[in-house]
């Protein structure tokens, strides 16, 4: 992915973007190469994005935590202060968030095209079946 030769941009995936990658480990590897800062942001509760990375030995410099999306955007720019924030994502819900916080946004997919980052296909197996039985933990 060009960033016009500086890597002072903080990357947010939105979960459901991460999970759409065949290899999200070596997709966060190839970002750090080009950003100063990368991490995870979902409206889903911590544990769920704590597994997920856990299992795919994601190192994240920042993740949401108990916020949502819109508010872990706000704070992750106050906090990471870089010439562009750019947010990866799937869907118009997600541009909206973008564009409500200030960040730019880039669908998965674009980002995946533009960084030669392989899209994964089938279907996710992106929880373990202890998460999907706890659907109703806080």
């Amino acid at each position: 992915m060009d960033s016009g030769g500086s890597t002072d941009m903080t990357l947010a995936f939105e979960l459901e973007a991460l999970k759409a990658l065949a290899d999200p480990n070596a997709v966060f590897n190839n970002a750090r190469q080009w950003t100063e800062y990368v991490g995870v942001v979902s409206e889903k509760p911590t544990y769920v994005v704590t597994n997920f990375t856990r299992k795919h030995r994601v190192r994240q410099d920042f993740f949401s935590g108990p916020r949502g999306v819109e508010e872990s955007l706000e704070n992750i720019s106050g906090q990471f202060d870089t010439d562009r924030h750019v947010f990866v994502g799937v869907d118009d819900e997600d541009a909206a968030v973008a564009e409500a916080t200030g960040w730019e946004f880039l669908q998965v997919e674009d980002a995946a095209e533009a960084a030669g980052w392989t899209l994964a296909t089938g279907e996710p197996d992106d929880e373990a079946p202890e998460e999907r039985a706890r659907d109703d933990w806080p």
